[in-house]
Formats: structure tokens, sequence, C-alpha cells
């Protein structure tokens, strides 16, 4: 290949990296497991929402509440054979 076309896939993958949001790493499971950039996002979304966006601040609600009320996969389901007292 020639140098060229190396440096313009270069610049390329640069500029494409560039233009994602790097909210889009912040996924609920990730930021459940993340506590202080969880925190440091809360506050931010608290202070100024309008330039962070709804989407990255209700994904930041729904890991605060994954991480308070923990996966919720617990049933509520008594068991068949109750205990004897």
């Amino acid at each position: 290949m020639k140098p060229l076309s190396h440096f313009s896939t270069l610049l390329f993958t640069l500029v494409l990296s560039a233009c994602s949001p790097s909210s889009a790493i912040d996924t609920v499971e990730s930021l459940a497991a993340n506590p202080e950039r969880l925190k440091a996002l809360r506050l931010q979304c608290k202070l100024e929402r309008a330039k962070l966006g709804d989407e990255l601040c209700n994904r930041v609600a729904e890991a605060t509440n994954r991480r308070f009320l923990g996966d919720r996969k617990t049933t509520d389901t008594p068991p068949k054979d109750p205990a004897k007292f």
C-alpha cells in the first residue's frame, strides 16, 4: 500500500473516533460497576442535564437504581412447604 493510503486510513479512523460521543461507552452495566464515574455523572446530570442529554442521564439513573436495588432477580413467592415452628 502507498504511504498516502495509510495516512488517509489513519486520518479517517481518527475523525470517526473523535465524532463518536463519549457517552456511548457508558452503558448502564459499566456505570453500575464504576461507582466513582456514576457519582460524577449524577452530579453533572443534576447541574447540567440539558448539556449532557436525557439519554445519558437516564442511563445514570438506571445504573443508580441497579446499584441501590440490586439486580431484582429475587422472587417474592413463598416456598411450597412453609417452615414449621
